[in-house]
């Protein structure tokens, strides 16, 4: 059994008399430790995928699997514990807590856990061992969203997922977030899912689920990934 499992999973909504189907019979597996793209246009389904992976939403049919355990039958009150405890979230725009810290805001996730690591260290293997005490106002767009990172990491959850975390960066930010996340994958064995539009993502990647008009066009296992630092778009 694969870690990451989508059986023929369907979203629709009711839009008025008509069903809009934002995730269409969608199919896929991804292994413990992989660094995986899901990649589509705007409106192709992505961020539908991630939000029923991640416990935000449910599915109308089908099953979603993570580490055996059936989330998509899950209750209210199971998914609250499983985004508190198995699901480690980035998002494009940080979402920091302005009043805290750097070290607060990933000591504020941490409370939350069953077995966090410590926001010290975490920040320290980000690359923001001098920032602990710096608002987000007194840091860059690039070292937000490494707080941001940290404060997922430390939940030491069984699930990173990243939706379009270098969205609002520049081009140089964005290739050392994505290393940064690349190197948390194969440092910790973490499997880590980044959903983009952004087609050259694809190529350090070690599986690309290729979705368009709510359905997985196509899957491709990359054995030789490179390196984030080397990317260029």
């Amino acid at each position: 059994m694969a870690f990451v499992e989508f059986q023929d999973v369907t979203k629709l909504y009711q839009m008025g008399e008509v069903q809009i189907a934002a995730a269409d019979g969608i199919s896929f597996t991804a292994e413990q430790g992989e660094f995986v793209v899901i990649v589509g246009h705007s409106g192709a389904g992505k961020t539908t995928v991630l939000n029923m992976l991640g416990g935000m939403d449910t599915c109308t049919s089908g099953t979603i699997l993570l580490d055996g355990k059936n989330i998509s039958s899950y209750t209210p009150r199971q998914l609250i514990e499983y985004r508190r405890y198995d699901i480690g979230f980035v998002f494009q725009f940080y979402n920091l807590v302005q009043n805290l810290t750097a070290l607060e805001n990933v000591e504020l996730a941490s409370q939350i856990c069953r077995d966090p690591l410590d926001a010290k260290t975490v920040l320290e293997e980000v690359g923001l061992g001098s920032r602990l005490s710096n608002f987000p106002a007194q840091l860059s767009g690039g070292e937000q969203q490494r707080v941001a990172i940290a404060r997922a990491i430390a939940k030491n959850p069984k699930l990173l997922l990243c939706d379009e975390p270098t969205g609002a960066l520049d081009y140089q930010t964005g290739k050392a977030i994505l290393q940064l996340l690349q190197d948390t994958c194969k440092k910790n064995g973490q499997t880590v899912i980044v959903i983009t539009h952004n087609q050259a993502f694809t190529a350090i990647a070690d599986r690309v689920i290729k979705i368009k008009s709510g359905k997985v066009v196509d899957i491709i296992l990359n054995p030789n990934p490179v390196s984030a630092e080397g990317l260029e778009w």
